[in-house]
């Protein structure tokens, strides 16, 4: 064959391998293009496009390399938007916030009438309610900063038990009628919290920590329907504010279990790992089992709560309140009990997640969780709170791998009074997110809701500018221990995927990752910190599907 016949023969291979390269060939469900894509991987790179298929990317790049090699059944133009994995918050109480989506809102009430005011208009709405109840009031926000007593909710609904928390979950206040429901009386012996009396000793309907049990167990449970529709309903405003995975802290085997049930229906998108509460029956049906990980639904943890919080004074202090010089708070439980149920998981494959908020209440987990874990530095056991270090357990955050599980938002809610209650030297080794993140490398950060809002991008504003929603303090509250940008990305995205053992399978936008994404109209890394809360979700999808579009 002379050249000019090899020639001939060639021309049409090289016109097919052409056409290969211009066009699309791989069919895929989904191509979004036109992005500003911030990809949280490795090296904290941009793209611009990207291909999904079966509910995952299969390819990130630019415009041109997308589009030419795929060829989608959807196509979305993003028109120059922002685009981010699916913030994940890796400590709220979802199935709680949910089911209390008809109580009274009480959050950023500025005086105690205004809490009766709701509550009377909260029992008009709903008057067949057996019990009315209501969360989110505090009284560090009221003229005065006492706490409220019972007299009033007695004189104004005097047939129907009343039922109150105050916005750090710990504590609650309820009326004469729920009190008898519960049988508690003045004398009623209780262990790790408080039944607050007058100086005359009778009930001030006021009740902190493990006391706030004995009444709270007496509210009827919803119905089925009840709480799937609250379900439901809770997970549209979570999607709205770009919430695709969430870190539910305190779950029983029901709850878990009606959450699975509509995961499986399709009917319950997000994407959930779950904290179980180390009651004797959860320990007994889930420990021989193990953890389990499945595409939605990750059970691989127990919640623990070492003591109770700041505001109430239920945080578990080394030396005691500045603003209460005889106390000093308390640890809800023994440390024989925690060292046990520690051995116990360290045992087990189930990670150990506790809350403590107190620098006492810190320093007695983490070294119980030293002595459990034997040097084994990837159990990845995790400190919810981490609130108040002294400098000499800061280190032990690296020294033993036990992640920082904190709150941004909680600096910021607090900022105004913490101060009173710590003292200004312990306060510098408070809520020092960025110290935290130097010791063990990362921080998982979530939101606590509904102790604080389920928008996460207020957690990112705090946490990159420590100022509240009026943008106070000027300057930021303690900056040495605000984060960077990227950091708080990869704090709600990526390295809260990473405290779940679930960094394999989200929190970054490249192949072979869960396609959960979010669309803002701006862009995080760079907007000025004022316009940070107020950056708007504009869609939201999870595994390739979209599940929130701003109308």
């Amino acid at each position: 064959m002379n050249h000019f016949s090899r020639l001939r023969y060639l021309l049409p291979v090289l016109a097919s391998l052409v056409g290969c390269q211009t066009t699309p060939s791989d069919s895929v469900d989904l191509v979004v293009y036109n992005a500003t894509v911030y990809t949280v991987d490795s090296t904290f790179s941009q793209a611009q496009a990207f291909a999904v298929q079966n509910g995952k990317f299969v390819a990130v790049g630019s415009n041109d390399d997308i589009r030419r090699r795929y060829k989608a059944k959807e196509e979305v133009d993003a028109q120059g938007q922002f685009i981010y994995p699916g913030f994940y918050d890796a400590h709220c109480h979802f199935y709680r916030y949910a089911l209390g989506l008809r109580d009274a809102n009480l959050v950023g009430t500025s005086s105690w009438p205004e809490v009766v005011a709701k509550l009377t208009a909260q029992r008009q709405q709903y008057p067949q309610a057996a019990w009315l109840t209501g969360r989110g009031w505090d009284q560090n926000d009221w003229p005065g900063k006492q706490f409220p007593t019972k007299d009033t909710l007695d004189k104004l609904f005097p047939n129907t038990p009343v039922f109150i928390t105050r916005v750090d979950g710990h504590a609650a206040l309820v009326n004469q009628k729920a009190l008898d429901l519960a049988g508690v009386t003045a004398t009623t012996p209780i262990k790790g919290g408080t039944i607050t009396r007058n100086v005359q000793g009778k009930l001030t309907g006021l009740l902190v920590d493990n006391a706030v049990r004995l009444v709270s167990g007496k509210i009827p449970e919803p119905t089925p329907a009840e709480a799937d529709a609250s379900l439901l309903q809770g997970q549209q405003n979570c999607v709205a504010v770009g919430l695709t995975s969430l870190a539910d802290a305190g779950l029983n085997r029901a709850d878990v279990e009606r959450m699975e049930s509509l995961q499986k229906q399709g009917k319950l998108k997000l994407r959930l790992y779950t904290m179980l509460n180390p009651t004797k029956e959860n320990k007994a049906y889930y420990i021989p089992k193990g953890p389990s990980f499945t595409d939605r639904l990750t059970i691989a943890s127990f919640k623990v709560y070492a003591d109770g919080a700041l505001g109430s004074r239920g945080a578990c202090l080394v030396e005691p309140y500045a603003d209460r010089p005889k106390e000093t708070g308390f640890l809800l439980s023994t440390e024989k009990e925690y060292r046990a149920l520690a051995k116990q998981l360290a045992d087990s494959k189930f990670q150990m997640n506790t809350h403590a908020i107190g620098d006492s209440a810190n320093r007695i987990i983490l070294n119980i969780y030293g002595e459990a874990l034997h040097g084994q530095k990837d159990r990845r056991w995790r400190i919810e709170h981490a609130q108040v270090i002294t400098p000499a357990d800061m280190p032990k955050f690296g020294q033993f791998g036990i992640v920082p599980s904190v709150q941004p938002t909680h600096a910021t809610s607090d900022m105004y009074w913490a101060g009173e209650r710590l003292g200004s030297q312990r306060l510098k080794t408070a809520y020092a997110y960025e110290e935290l993140r130097k010791q063990y490398g990362q921080v998982a950060l979530g939101s606590d809701f509904p102790v604080e809002d389920i928008n996460p991008l207020f957690g990112f504003h705090s946490a990159v500018a420590r100022q509240d929603a009026k943008n106070y303090p000027a300057g930021g509250f303690q900056m040495e221990n605000a984060l960077s940008r990227p950091d708080a990305l990869r704090g709600m995205t990526t390295w809260a995927a990473h405290a779940a053992f679930e960094e394999k399978q989200k929190g970054r936008i490249q192949p072979g990752m869960v396609a959960d994404f979010v669309v803002l109209d701006k862009d995080l890394l760079k907007a000025p910190a004022p316009e940070l809360r107020g950056a708007k979700v504009l869609q939201t999808w999870i595994g390739g599907e979209q599940v929130f579009k701003q109308k």
